[in-house]
């Protein structure tokens, strides 16, 4: 099979998670901001489609230069090998982007890397420049960042975020792979117990329950490269049954969501039984002040309101000091809790053990780490 360069997109501050997860799963990796750079044949693209939890897209790198005029761009682009990759009827839209650098109009590069291709491959099939575009979606894009050029081809589609299971949604969702980046980096085990205490539409409960489970989050959706036509019959398919018979239904998991928004709690639900994790997790409708628990060595993650509009923010900042009042009768427990409000410590009553910027989208957020004292549980005779 052909071994082609492929990088990973990731969200601002979590590219090395998905460095973590492309070495877990045997690749050698370069972390770079925003991508993670690896090597792999189209089978590997579809594993890698299929199992990476905290990335937004795989995609092939079909080649990168310095361009400085328009000239240039044309003909490193027409040198490249696009008949390996597009078929004759390949529908290639191209995206583009350019950041401090000579070639500025991202509406000229578009317009310039798309002749390019439709020449070479007008020539390659005898087509007098014209081509169809009927046929399977080959997304790409022209990113040019200080006068380098990075072509890529999407093998991805929609978002790896995109999981599925998500029928209905809040009104400000998290992301599903920026919420199983929160499980990652709690640090959780799943012989301990699990809450989220601001669930909403259930996105990090149900993300906790596949990570614990062992499913791959890729395997109830679809990507853009199962239908190219040079992609092997059944290596899929393969790919899929491999992953199916590694997932672990049988560990006895211990994961809650609660929120105080009985409505979120239902949609909650809906989204873990389109996940097929209903009966592995624990929905209830509960105010952050009236949670209690005798359990120990718990992790709890929350991703509370933010307080953004400032007709919120006083609100936002009472729910922020009842975390710190429950939380601190739970010393075992592990908290992490995702704001975009800098000042939580201070209405929440305690310094973190630790702050990572992470970005919610385009905003700035901390995670806000206390990691609790380990109890060891009581011996049973």
């Amino acid at each position: 099979m052909q071994e082609f360069r492929l990088i990973a997109t990731a969200a601002s501050g979590i590219e090395a998670l998905v460095g973590r997860e492309l070495r877990d799963l045997g690749y050698q990796v370069q972390t770079e901001n925003g991508r993670v750079r690896f090597n792999g044949t189209i089978k590997d693209i579809l594993r890698t489609n299929l199992w990476l939890r905290t990335a937004d897209r795989i995609k092939i790198i079909v080649g990168e230069f310095n361009a400085y005029t328009f000239d240039e761009l044309f003909e490193k682009t027409l040198a490249l090998p696009w008949d390996q990759l597009l078929p004759m009827d390949a529908e290639f839209p191209v995206e583009g982007k350019s950041r401090n650098s000579k070639l500025h109009s991202v509406p000229d590069v578009q317009s310039i890397v798309k002749k390019a291709i439709v020449n070479q491959l007008a020539d390659t099939y005898h087509r007098n420049g014209h081509l169809p575009e009927t046929g399977a979606l080959f997304p790409l894009e022209v990113a040019i960042n200080k006068d380098h050029v990075l072509l890529t081809l999407d093998t991805t589609g929609s978002s790896l975020f995109k999981r599925g299971y998500r029928v209905e949604k809040g009104g400000a969702p998290l992301k599903e792979n920026m919420a199983a980046a929160l499980v990652m980096l709690a640090k959780w085990y799943p012989d301990n117990p699990f809450v989220d205490p601001v669930c909403g539409s259930g996105t990090i409960p149900i993300e906790a329950a596949l990570l614990a489970r062992n499913i791959a989050p890729g395997f109830n959706r679809a990507f853009a490269c199962e239908k190219w036509d040079w992609v092997p019959a059944g290596l899929s398919q393969q790919l899929r049954d491999e992953a199916d018979s590694l997932a672990d239904y049988d560990t006895e998991l211990d994961i809650s969501g609660y929120d105080i928004d009985g409505k979120m709690i239902d949609i909650a639900k809906l989204n873990a039984r389109e996940a097929g994790l209903l009966h592995d997790i624990n929905f209830k409708q509960l105010a952050v002040k009236d949670f209690t628990t005798d359990k120990i060595n718990g992790v709890l993650v929350a991703n509370p309101p933010y307080g953004e509009r400032l007709s919120d923010r006083d609100s936002v900042r009472i729910l922020y000091r009842q975390m710190g009042q429950v939380y601190s009768k739970l010393p075992s427990w592990s908290k992490y809790i995702l704001t975009s409000d800098l000042e939580f410590e201070d209405f929440y009553g305690q310094k973190a053990t630790k702050r990572r910027k992470l970005y919610n989208g385009a905003l700035r957020t901390d995670y806000f780490q206390y990691w609790g004292k380990r109890i060891r549980p009581a011996r049973t005779e």
